[in-house]
């Protein structure tokens, strides 16, 4: 037992997720790894996602930066499917190579100006080029060796544990605490409640995906509580696909509701940043009321993304000990450590190392700490992998699949009843935390 214990920190695909997830951050603190490439954006000539641009002029650009950035991602990831000894490396690295392309593809698409200004991130653009391949011309068996979702998924989360800075969390204080604290896991167990008894779903992963990216932070969350409960692709894509959606609606009409209103700033800002499923999303919306909502609406899905790590270790542990226990078996606490996610340790860790250790030695800065390390390096990498998770997602996906757990549209009855939900208690909570408890905090 001891032996399986030790050999599973090189083996398992959660240690590995782990593992490497730390190398980049300590890489990116001791600055052994330089700025991460971005595909920039562009209006009307394609070429200028590629180009460095400094004071309206050329200096370079970014193809060997993206050959270097493919070549180091595939050899980390290379290195842990050779330990865990899944698949051929060679194999997996001619797979990760054409999927590290088709995740550029779809960076490209996304930050098309007019396509950005609509809300169609990258997540959506690297499913559906997935999901063209697989159900047209079918994704071959060399491409399914590179498509490793769930390592991919893992990295980006531990990564995503780096940005949750609760300086910064707590910089809005006890209004923004109580609208994302109080909210979340409320409407969380509502919709899972009305998922399971009153519309009888059967799949109840994609029921805690689907009340997870609702109440939470959309496409992160939903990943986190995919990992968590150990759900199916296909359960992840048709949650993801739907928030998606629901949140370029959302961040168009709900600026333009509150404004017809007349709802106080300050307040339609908290009530956008815990309802809208996407922090970029958020901002965008925010940006509508002015920079003080902008501000509010920004850290408001801040303070709700740290309940990521937490939302996916209760799920983790209802799963073990409730969903997938056997009748009339209790596990045992070493069972339970055994399927526990260990992506969430890592997510916590990074966290911690960056709140109470990295800020600490910037004197306390965090905004520091964001612009040295997180932005130019973690945040930038955690979008590399999930890029490449969703793209992978989409090769293993195919339409019939996907249809086939709808069950008679109840996912999006769901959806609808719980965001409805979601919108009045927000609303609620963040009238008497704003202006009625603590109407001075802005």
């Amino acid at each position: 037992m001891m032996r399986d214990g030790i050999s599973s920190l090189w083996k398992n695909e959660d240690w590995w997720a782990v593992w490497i997830g730390f190398i980049i951050i300590i890489g990116s603190i001791l600055k052994w790894i330089p700025g991460i490439p971005k595909i920039g954006k562009w209006t009307d000539s394609p070429l200028d996602v590629f180009l460095i641009i400094k004071d309206g002029a050329v200096t370079g650009n970014i193809f060997l930066p993206l050959m270097i950035l493919m070549l180091g991602l595939g050899v980390l990831t290379a290195l842990a499917i050779a330990f865990m000894k899944t698949d051929n490396v060679a194999t997996y690295l001619g797979g990760f190579i054409f999927i590290f392309m088709m995740a550029c593809l779809a960076y490209w698409i996304a930050n098309q100006t007019n396509v950005k200004y609509w809300g169609l991130s990258y997540a959506m653009w690297a499913l559906i080029l997935g999901l063209l391949v697989s159900n047209t011309i079918g994704t071959p068996n060399w491409l399914k060796a590179g498509a490793k979702t769930e390592l991919f998924i893992k990295i980006g989360l531990v990564l995503l544990g780096a940005e949750i800075l609760f300086k910064k969390i707590l910089s809005l204080g006890p209004p923004g605490l109580m609208v994302a604290w109080i909210v979340t896991p409320v409407v969380i167990i509502f919709m899972y409640k009305f998922g399971r008894d009153f519309l009888k779903m059967k799949n109840l992963h994609l029921v805690i995906i689907i009340a997870c990216a609702t109440s939470v932070c959309g496409v992160s969350a939903a990943i986190a509580a995919a990992a968590a409960c150990m759900a199916k692709k296909e359960d992840l894509t048709l949650a993801v696909g739907m928030t998606l959606i629901f949140t370029v609606i959302m961040m168009f009409f709900m600026p333009l509701g509150i404004k017809f209103m007349g709802m106080n700033d300050i307040l339609g800002a908290a009530w956008m940043g815990g309802t809208i499923d996407s922090t970029g999303a958020v901002v965008a919306a925010g940006s509508m009321l002015g920079p003080d909502a902008e501000k509010v609406a920004a850290v408001v899905k801040m303070v709700q993304n740290v309940l990521i790590g937490v939302v996916a270790f209760v799920i983790a542990l209802y799963w073990v000990t409730v969903v997938d226990r056997a009748p009339d078996h209790k596990p045992n606490l070493m069972e339970i450590w055994y399927r526990f996610p260990k992506f969430v340790i890592g997510f916590v860790a990074a966290s911690i190392v960056f709140s109470f250790i990295m800020v600490p030695a910037m004197n306390g800065d965090f905004r520091l700490v964001e612009t040295t390390y997180i932005k130019p390096v973690t945040k930038v990498l955690r979008g590399w992998f999930f890029c490449l998770a969703f793209v992978a997602i989409g090769l293993e996906s195919n339409f019939k699949d996907l249809v086939s757990r709808m069950e008679r549209g109840k996912p999006m009855v769901l959806y609808a009843v719980g965001q409805s939900f979601n919108l009045v208690l927000t609303l609620l909570v963040a009238y008497f935390a704003f202006l009625v408890l603590f109407p001075n905090a802005i």
